[in-house]
């Protein structure tokens, strides 16, 4: 698993973006999100995650909160 930083939440849609070592940012979809609810998740919060290939690219899949 990869980890990185919540870098941006688009709420109203329900979907956000985290970081990746390489420094890009990586498209994810509130469902991948596990044991976590995306109201509660937070920009700038630690993050792991598995990284997909998506219709339009990378994306991040099984997403859980880093302790």
């Amino acid at each position: 698993m990869t980890t990185g930083v919540v870098r941006r939440l688009v709420g109203e849609h329900g979907y956000g973006f985290v970081s990746s070592n390489a420094g890009k940012d990586i498209f994810f979809h509130y469902s991948q999100l596990q044991g976590v609810k995306f109201q509660s998740l937070r920009e700038g919060q630690s993050v792991s995650y598995k990284v997909g290939l998506g219709e339009k690219g990378f994306v991040a899949k099984d997403i859980k909160l880093c302790k």
